[in-house]
């Protein structure tokens, strides 16, 4: 990938030269690091409810993790995590890479979240980090704890 090739920040994936003004390339936006991540990372699985439990998270996914409880969804007022958004947190040479859903496909928050969930992320890990929106969809079966919408379903 060449240097002044545009970044996804969604999807970590290089921008066609067409999809800036002019057709000219940008340069890109995300740093080499969290481009790296996003690159080595597992290709992104649809999962339905929390993580699995088999899987033994590091001290610093749990650190992430739990810094990212103090992110939450303007207009339902939840976390990210109780909401069950953050679905995978990787670390890999150079970079953190953060893999979340929005709770509606258009969220207006959604780079406002990115920003802080981004932001949170690095606060206990210093190294670059990306944040990925996925596509798949969300219902409160995600949420470890889907009483906390107040109603049952």
């Amino acid at each position: 990938m060449s240097e002044n090739e545009a970044i996804n920040p969604h999807t970590g994936q290089p921008l066609p030269p067409e999809a800036n003004e002019g057709g000219e390339p940008q340069k890109a936006q995300s740093s080499e690091g969290a481009a790296k991540a996003s690159a080595l990372a597992p290709p992104a699985e649809k999962q339905v409810g929390p993580p699995a439990i088999g899987s033994t998270p590091t001290q610093q996914e749990l650190a992430v993790r739990s810094v990212l409880e103090t992110v939450m969804d303007p207009e339902i007022g939840l976390s990210v995590v109780d909401l069950g958004l953050i679905r995978e947190v990787h670390f890999v040479e150079g970079g953190t890479l953060v893999r979340m859903m929005l709770t509606t496909p258009f969220c207006p928050y959604a780079p406002q979240m990115m920003a802080e969930v981004k932001q949170a992320a690095e606060s206990v890990v210093p190294q670059p980090c990306e944040v990925e929106i996925l596509a798949d969809p969300w219902s409160p079966d995600m949420m470890p704890d889907p009483s906390l919408l107040g109603y049952s379903y």
